[in-house]
Protein backbone atom coordinates (compact mmCIF):
# COMPACT_ATOMS: atom_id res chain seq x y z
CA UNK A 1 0.00 0.00 0.00
CA UNK A 2 1.51 3.34 -0.87
CA UNK A 3 2.02 5.59 2.10
CA UNK A 4 1.64 9.55 1.63
CA UNK A 5 5.17 10.68 3.08
CA UNK A 6 4.15 14.03 3.53
CA UNK A 7 1.26 12.94 5.73
CA UNK A 8 3.38 10.41 7.33
CA UNK A 9 5.64 13.35 8.12
CA UNK A 10 3.24 15.46 9.71
CA UNK A 11 2.17 12.59 11.97
CA UNK A 12 5.15 11.65 12.76
CA UNK A 13 6.10 14.78 13.56
CA UNK A 14 2.97 15.21 16.21
CA UNK A 15 4.49 12.33 18.38
CA UNK A 16 7.91 12.64 18.45
CA UNK A 17 9.79 15.95 17.56
CA UNK A 18 12.73 16.36 15.63
CA UNK A 19 16.33 17.95 17.46
CA UNK A 20 17.62 21.23 15.27
CA UNK A 21 20.99 23.62 16.03
CA UNK A 22 21.37 26.97 15.14
CA UNK A 23 24.72 28.49 15.57
CA UNK A 24 25.08 32.25 17.59
CA UNK A 25 27.39 34.75 18.47
CA UNK A 26 29.05 34.87 21.64
CA UNK A 27 32.15 37.24 23.35
CA UNK A 28 33.84 33.85 22.28
CA UNK A 29 33.98 31.24 19.77
CA UNK A 30 29.81 31.42 19.55
CA UNK A 31 28.06 28.45 20.62
CA UNK A 32 24.97 26.07 19.09
CA UNK A 33 21.84 26.94 20.50
CA UNK A 34 19.22 23.54 20.65
CA UNK A 35 15.27 23.46 19.71
CA UNK A 36 12.87 20.69 19.14
CA UNK A 37 10.72 21.06 16.20
CA UNK A 38 7.07 19.30 16.59
CA UNK A 39 4.76 19.52 13.75
CA UNK A 40 4.55 20.57 10.04
CA UNK A 41 8.58 22.10 9.27
CA UNK A 42 6.58 24.20 6.41
CA UNK A 43 4.40 25.85 8.52
CA UNK A 44 3.81 29.80 8.60
CA UNK A 45 2.13 29.47 11.93
CA UNK A 46 5.01 29.37 14.25
CA UNK A 47 4.75 29.05 18.03
CA UNK A 48 7.42 29.27 20.79
CA UNK A 49 7.36 27.50 23.57
CA UNK A 50 10.95 28.54 26.33
CA UNK A 51 10.86 26.95 29.53
CA UNK A 52 12.15 28.40 32.97
CA UNK A 53 15.19 28.91 34.08
CA UNK A 54 17.14 25.52 35.02
CA UNK A 55 14.39 23.36 32.58
CA UNK A 56 14.22 22.78 28.94
CA UNK A 57 12.78 22.51 25.99
CA UNK A 58 11.06 19.17 26.27
CA UNK A 59 8.66 20.56 29.42
CA UNK A 60 6.14 21.34 26.59
CA UNK A 61 6.05 17.93 25.12
CA UNK A 62 2.21 17.54 26.54
CA UNK A 63 1.39 21.66 25.29
CA UNK A 64 3.06 20.91 21.41
CA UNK A 65 1.05 17.74 20.73
CA UNK A 66 -2.59 19.60 22.19
CA UNK A 67 -1.45 22.86 19.85
CA UNK A 68 -1.08 20.59 17.43
CA UNK A 69 -4.24 18.20 17.52
CA UNK A 70 -6.24 22.03 18.36
CA UNK A 71 -4.43 24.01 15.52
CA UNK A 72 -6.78 25.25 13.02
CA UNK A 73 -4.37 24.43 10.57
CA UNK A 74 -0.52 23.98 9.54
CA UNK A 75 1.65 24.38 12.75
CA UNK A 76 5.16 24.37 13.62
CA UNK A 77 5.74 24.10 17.63
CA UNK A 78 9.09 25.03 18.28
CA UNK A 79 10.97 24.13 21.97
CA UNK A 80 14.59 25.76 22.46
CA UNK A 81 16.69 24.52 25.19
CA UNK A 82 18.10 27.63 26.09
CA UNK A 83 21.57 27.97 26.22
CA UNK A 84 23.88 25.92 29.10
CA UNK A 85 20.49 23.82 29.08
CA UNK A 86 19.86 20.20 27.56
CA UNK A 87 20.93 19.97 23.87
CA UNK A 88 22.52 23.32 23.97
CA UNK A 89 26.18 23.83 24.49
CA UNK A 90 27.57 25.59 27.49
CA UNK A 91 29.31 29.03 27.37
CA UNK A 92 32.87 29.47 27.95
CA UNK A 93 32.02 32.30 30.20
CA UNK A 94 29.44 31.67 32.43
CA UNK A 95 28.70 36.25 32.73
CA UNK A 96 26.67 35.18 29.39
CA UNK A 97 24.33 33.54 30.98
CA UNK A 98 21.97 36.42 31.14
CA UNK A 99 18.50 37.96 29.19
CA UNK A 100 20.43 39.59 26.46
CA UNK A 101 22.19 36.81 25.28
CA UNK A 102 18.85 34.59 25.02
CA UNK A 103 16.94 36.95 23.14
CA UNK A 104 19.56 37.31 20.40
CA UNK A 105 20.08 33.36 20.67
CA UNK A 106 16.18 33.51 19.75
CA UNK A 107 16.18 35.85 16.83
CA UNK A 108 19.25 33.78 15.24
CA UNK A 109 16.65 30.84 15.61
CA UNK A 110 14.08 32.83 14.63
CA UNK A 111 15.94 33.72 11.44
CA UNK A 112 16.88 30.23 10.65
CA UNK A 113 13.37 29.12 10.90
CA UNK A 114 12.21 32.21 8.87
CA UNK A 115 14.74 31.12 6.19
CA UNK A 116 13.64 27.53 5.66
CA UNK A 117 10.01 28.54 5.39
CA UNK A 118 8.80 32.21 6.05
CA UNK A 119 7.02 32.99 9.33
CA UNK A 120 3.82 34.77 9.25
CA UNK A 121 2.31 33.63 12.00
CA UNK A 122 4.32 33.88 15.87
CA UNK A 123 2.74 33.63 18.86
CA UNK A 124 5.22 32.82 22.06
CA UNK A 125 4.88 30.68 25.09
CA UNK A 126 7.24 31.71 28.06
CA UNK A 127 7.58 29.54 31.51
CA UNK A 128 9.29 32.07 33.99
CA UNK A 129 12.49 32.95 32.37
CA UNK A 130 11.18 32.12 29.21
CA UNK A 131 8.73 34.51 29.77
CA UNK A 132 11.24 37.59 30.57
CA UNK A 133 12.82 36.53 27.08
CA UNK A 134 9.61 36.85 25.54
CA UNK A 135 9.08 40.26 27.36
CA UNK A 136 12.86 41.36 25.60
CA UNK A 137 11.49 39.75 21.96
CA UNK A 138 8.18 41.54 22.03
CA UNK A 139 9.23 44.80 23.81
CA UNK A 140 12.22 45.65 22.08
CA UNK A 141 11.79 48.18 19.40
CA UNK A 142 13.28 47.86 15.80
CA UNK A 143 14.19 43.88 16.59
CA UNK A 144 14.58 41.74 13.52
CA UNK A 145 11.87 39.57 13.45
CA UNK A 146 10.09 37.68 11.11
CA UNK A 147 7.34 38.28 12.34
CA UNK A 148 5.51 40.58 15.30
CA UNK A 149 4.54 38.68 18.08
CA UNK A 150 0.71 38.07 17.38
CA UNK A 151 -0.03 36.36 21.02
CA UNK A 152 2.09 35.83 23.81
CA UNK A 153 1.80 33.90 27.03
CA UNK A 154 3.60 34.91 29.88
CA UNK A 155 3.46 31.49 32.67
CA UNK A 156 3.95 33.16 35.88
CA UNK A 157 6.44 35.90 35.19
CA UNK A 158 5.99 39.67 35.22
CA UNK A 159 8.19 42.97 35.47
CA UNK A 160 8.32 42.41 38.79
CA UNK A 161 9.54 38.97 40.45
CA UNK A 162 9.41 38.69 44.05
CA UNK A 163 12.84 38.31 45.85
CA UNK A 164 11.84 35.74 48.18
CA UNK A 165 11.57 33.19 44.89
CA UNK A 166 14.73 34.66 43.84
CA UNK A 167 16.65 33.64 46.75
CA UNK A 168 14.61 30.23 47.17
CA UNK A 169 15.68 29.31 43.97
CA UNK A 170 19.25 30.20 44.47
CA UNK A 171 19.31 28.17 47.18
CA UNK A 172 19.51 25.23 45.14
CA UNK A 173 20.42 26.77 41.20
CA UNK A 174 23.77 25.11 40.12
CA UNK A 175 23.48 22.26 42.55
CA UNK A 176 23.24 19.54 39.71
CA UNK A 177 24.15 16.56 41.84
CA UNK A 178 24.66 13.10 41.13
CA UNK A 179 22.46 10.30 40.85
CA UNK A 180 21.90 6.40 40.89
CA UNK A 181 18.93 6.43 38.58
CA UNK A 182 16.70 8.54 36.82
CA UNK A 183 14.13 7.78 39.40
CA UNK A 184 15.93 8.93 42.03
CA UNK A 185 16.92 12.24 40.35
CA UNK A 186 13.16 12.90 39.59
CA UNK A 187 12.41 12.06 43.34
CA UNK A 188 15.08 14.63 44.13
CA UNK A 189 13.71 17.05 41.32
CA UNK A 190 10.28 16.86 42.96
CA UNK A 191 11.77 17.60 46.40
CA UNK A 192 12.53 21.26 45.54
CA UNK A 193 9.81 21.30 42.76
CA UNK A 194 6.78 20.78 44.94
CA UNK A 195 5.05 24.29 43.99
CA UNK A 196 4.66 22.92 40.40
CA UNK A 197 1.34 21.47 41.08
CA UNK A 198 -0.24 18.23 41.57
CA UNK A 199 1.76 15.48 39.16
CA UNK A 200 0.69 11.78 38.74
CA UNK A 201 4.03 9.51 39.47
CA UNK A 202 4.52 8.98 35.52
CA UNK A 203 3.44 12.91 35.11
CA UNK A 204 6.57 13.85 37.28
CA UNK A 205 8.55 11.27 35.56
CA UNK A 206 8.01 12.40 31.83
CA UNK A 207 9.13 15.82 32.47
CA UNK A 208 12.17 14.50 34.73
CA UNK A 209 13.88 12.39 32.22
CA UNK A 210 14.75 14.97 30.01
CA UNK A 211 16.47 16.38 32.72
CA UNK A 212 18.91 14.20 33.52
CA UNK A 213 21.51 13.14 31.46
CA UNK A 214 24.15 9.96 32.01
CA UNK A 215 27.58 10.80 33.81
CA UNK A 216 30.42 8.99 32.28
CA UNK A 217 31.62 7.62 35.41
CA UNK A 218 28.23 5.78 35.91
CA UNK A 219 25.51 7.62 37.40
CA UNK A 220 23.42 10.55 36.27
CA UNK A 221 23.46 14.72 36.82
CA UNK A 222 21.00 17.58 36.20
CA UNK A 223 20.78 18.44 32.38
CA UNK A 224 22.44 22.04 32.94
CA UNK A 225 25.65 24.05 33.34
CA UNK A 226 26.39 24.25 36.77
CA UNK A 227 27.62 28.01 35.92
CA UNK A 228 24.17 29.30 34.50
CA UNK A 229 23.97 29.64 38.91
CA UNK A 230 26.86 32.73 38.78
CA UNK A 231 25.10 35.22 36.62
CA UNK A 232 22.14 34.64 39.38
CA UNK A 233 23.67 34.74 42.28
CA UNK A 234 24.91 38.20 41.58
CA UNK A 235 21.55 39.66 41.96
CA UNK A 236 20.68 41.22 44.98
CA UNK A 237 17.79 42.85 46.25
CA UNK A 238 18.35 46.33 45.33
CA UNK A 239 19.60 45.27 41.79
CA UNK A 240 16.37 43.26 41.36
CA UNK A 241 14.15 46.39 42.15
CA UNK A 242 15.98 48.41 39.99
CA UNK A 243 15.83 46.15 36.73
CA UNK A 244 12.06 46.71 37.32
CA UNK A 245 11.90 49.72 35.21
CA UNK A 246 13.69 48.19 32.39
CA UNK A 247 11.51 45.13 32.58
CA UNK A 248 7.91 47.57 32.80
CA UNK A 249 9.06 49.36 29.86
CA UNK A 250 9.74 46.39 27.92
CA UNK A 251 6.38 44.73 28.83
CA UNK A 252 4.42 48.41 28.23
CA UNK A 253 5.57 48.29 24.51
CA UNK A 254 4.19 44.81 23.88
CA UNK A 255 1.77 44.86 20.84
CA UNK A 256 0.82 41.27 21.11
CA UNK A 257 -2.33 40.02 22.79
CA UNK A 258 -1.48 39.01 25.68
CA UNK A 259 -2.30 36.24 28.39
CA UNK A 260 -1.01 36.27 31.61
CA UNK A 261 -0.73 32.35 33.22
CA UNK A 262 -0.15 32.06 37.55
CA UNK A 263 -0.17 29.62 39.74
CA UNK A 264 -2.65 31.21 42.72
CA UNK A 265 0.16 30.19 45.16
CA UNK A 266 2.90 31.53 43.34
CA UNK A 267 6.05 33.05 45.48
CA UNK A 268 7.30 34.62 42.61
CA UNK A 269 4.59 36.58 40.33
CA UNK A 270 2.22 38.18 43.17
CA UNK A 271 -1.14 38.90 42.33
CA UNK A 272 -0.69 42.54 42.78
CA UNK A 273 1.79 43.01 39.50
CA UNK A 274 -0.69 40.70 37.65
CA UNK A 275 -3.58 42.33 38.17
CA UNK A 276 -1.29 45.47 37.21
CA UNK A 277 -0.66 43.85 34.14
CA UNK A 278 -3.84 43.59 32.88
CA UNK A 279 -4.38 47.25 33.54
CA UNK A 280 -1.82 48.72 31.28
CA UNK A 281 0.68 47.96 28.55
CA UNK A 282 -0.99 44.56 26.30
CA UNK A 283 -3.98 44.80 28.98
CA UNK A 284 -2.94 41.19 29.65
CA UNK A 285 -6.38 38.90 30.32
CA UNK A 286 -5.41 36.60 33.35
CA UNK A 287 -5.91 33.08 33.96
CA UNK A 288 -4.88 31.45 37.86
CA UNK A 289 -4.41 27.64 39.00
CA UNK A 290 -5.32 27.08 42.22
CA UNK A 291 -3.49 24.35 44.00
CA UNK A 292 -0.03 25.58 42.03
CA UNK A 293 2.58 27.84 42.85
CA UNK A 294 5.53 28.90 40.53
CA UNK A 295 5.32 27.52 38.18
CA UNK A 296 2.48 25.57 36.32
CA UNK A 297 3.66 22.97 33.86
CA UNK A 298 0.65 22.95 31.22
CA UNK A 299 0.43 19.37 32.12
CA UNK A 300 -2.74 19.21 33.68
CA UNK A 301 -5.76 19.34 31.45
CA UNK A 302 -7.16 23.05 32.13
CA UNK A 303 -4.09 24.48 31.72
CA UNK A 304 -3.33 23.25 28.71
CA UNK A 305 -6.89 24.46 27.63
CA UNK A 306 -6.56 27.48 28.91
CA UNK A 307 -3.43 28.42 26.71
CA UNK A 308 -4.95 26.49 23.51
CA UNK A 309 -7.77 28.50 23.84
CA UNK A 310 -6.62 31.44 23.55
CA UNK A 311 -3.72 31.08 20.82
CA UNK A 312 -6.27 29.20 18.77
CA UNK A 313 -9.47 30.84 19.24
CA UNK A 314 -11.38 32.44 16.17
CA UNK A 315 -9.00 35.01 14.78
CA UNK A 316 -9.70 37.94 12.19
CA UNK A 317 -8.81 38.56 8.74
CA UNK A 318 -5.87 40.66 9.22
CA UNK A 319 -4.49 37.89 11.86
CA UNK A 320 -4.83 34.81 9.31
CA UNK A 321 -1.96 33.77 7.42
CA UNK A 322 -2.20 33.97 3.36
CA UNK A 323 -5.89 35.08 4.57
CA UNK A 324 -7.08 31.53 5.65
CA UNK A 325 -7.48 29.69 8.90
CA UNK A 326 -3.48 29.55 10.91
Amino acid sequence: MAVNLKVWDVFKAMTVPTLNYVSCPDAGQGHRMAWWEWGDADAAHVVACVHGLARQGRDFDVLAQAFLRRAPGPLRVVCPDVVGRGKSDWLADPQGYVVPTYVSDMLHMLGALHQRAPIRTLDWVGTSMGGVIGMGVAGTPNLPLPAPVRRMVLNDVGPVIQWQAIARIGTYIGNTGRFDSVQQAADAMWAISASFGPHTPAEWLALSQHMVRPLPEGGFTIHYDPAIAVPFRTITEESAAQGQAALWQAYDNIKAETLVTRGAQSDLLSRETALEMTRRGPKARLVEFEGVGHAPTFVADNQVEAVASFLFEEQSEDEKPFGGTG
